[in-house]
């Protein structure tokens, strides 16, 4: 099965979507493998958003990203990356399809509420800054055979 990194932002937080997000995922099938509540470090935020470093609005991002606490997760299923891109919809809320995370709970493409890994390569980088190997569990849900043809 394949892994990918999912943050809600602290504007998430802040208005109690944690539950929400979580169930739209837990519904759709995928396996919650780790997850943690924090406020996060700066060496963290440099490593998470590196790509952003030397863009004009990277400093109100990292504001923004250290103003509150995250929920992270790493989800687990099969082609999970497209599957949860799908399921929170585009970056900008505005565009976002009415059903998605954005799309339902968005205004602003500043504020999105989520973060999750845009390919398989980004989730496994961004899963090892948030998580050692220790911290991810390995389970079988008990309706994997109904979800999955094997």
């Amino acid at each position: 099965m394949d892994r990918t990194f999912v943050m809600v932002k602290p504007d998430g937080v802040q208005r109690g979507l944690v539950g929400e997000i979580v169930a739209r995922f837990e519904d759709k099938g995928l396996k919650l493998v780790a997850a943690r509540f924090e406020a996060l470090p700066e060496k963290r935020v440099n490593d998470q958003y590196k790509e952003h470093l030397e863009k004009p609005f990277f400093p109100s991002l990292k504001k923004y990203i250290m103003g509150g606490p995250c929920f992270l997760m790493v989800w687990e299923g099969r082609n999970v990356v497209a599957i949860v891109r799908r399921v929170i919809g585009v970056t900008n809320p505005q565009e976002a399809a009415p059903g998605t995370i954005r799309g339902d709970f968005g205004i602003d493409i500043g504020r999105n509420v989520i973060h999750a890994s845009d390919s398989p390569e980004s989730a496994a980088r961004e899963i090892a800054i948030h998580f050692k190997p220790a911290e991810l569990c390995s389970y079988t849900r008990i309706d994997e055979s109904i979800i999955y043809e094997y």
